[in-house]
């Protein structure tokens, strides 16, 4: 397995927001095959080859995403606000461009109450690219609208044509959900700023999910 570079991790960037109940931290796992599904659906065939690329998953959790993340870059940095024992311990929300390493592209399921503001850092810090799993309901709201996809539209809307199952603290593979996802996905540096192109990722899970994801 790939090893990983850690960010910044200086007393400035550390847990600043960590509250008592790791339960309150909104950790709901991502099964790999969503992540595989980004990589071989969207970004390597549409956007750009990442083989050579950088990667940072700055709400990682377990481990999950970051791991299924390692085969498609030459180097994926872990962290989180909790140390739930993969990769280093950081605020992200407090990390700012030239205080941490640079990274190309930063993917990450982020906690739904501070996806906003994830989407803001990520797009201050990444060099390439910033993916998002969102519930798909997320692109709604007009103070979103105000603040984010009025400014800053994502390139690409990919929602799941069949659902991902997410549930809070652990990853099953029998697990359902009626919950819809997608991936929020920006190319910086775009010249062209057209409206969001909507792709829909096809049923896909069958072909990316592999029984090691859930040992």
């Amino acid at each position: 397995m790939m090893k990983t570079t850690p960010p910044n991790r200086s007393h400035a960037v550390m847990s600043q927001r960590n509250p008592a109940d790791k339960d309150s931290l909104d950790l709901f796992l991502t099964p790999p095959w969503a992540t595989r599904a980004l990589m071989d659906k969207i970004i390597n065939p549409y956007i750009m080859p990442t083989d050579q690329l950088t990667c940072w998953e700055p709400a990682c959790g377990h481990g999950h995403m970051a791991r299924a993340l390692e085969p498609y870059f030459s180097l994926v940095a872990s962290s989180d606000i909790h140390p739930y024992g993969h990769g280093a311990v950081v605020d992200f929300l407090t990390c700012k461009k030239g205080e941490v390493p640079e990274y190309d592209w930063i993917i990450t399921n982020p906690p739904f109450k501070h996806a906003e503001q994830f989407v803001h850092n990520s797009l201050e810090i990444a060099n390439a690219g910033v993916a998002m799993l969102t519930r798909t309901v997320f692109i709604e709201g007009a103070r979103r609208y105000k603040n984010l996809f009025s400014k800053t539209p994502p390139t690409i809307i990919a929602p799941f044509t069949e659902r991902v199952p997410m549930l809070q603290g652990r990853l099953e593979k029998k697990a359902s959900s009626a919950t819809s996802y997608s991936w929020l996905v920006w190319v910086k540096n775009d010249a062209i700023h057209s409206p969001p192109v909507v792709f829909w990722i096809p049923p896909c899970r069958k072909q990316l999910e592999k029984d090691v994801d859930y040992e």
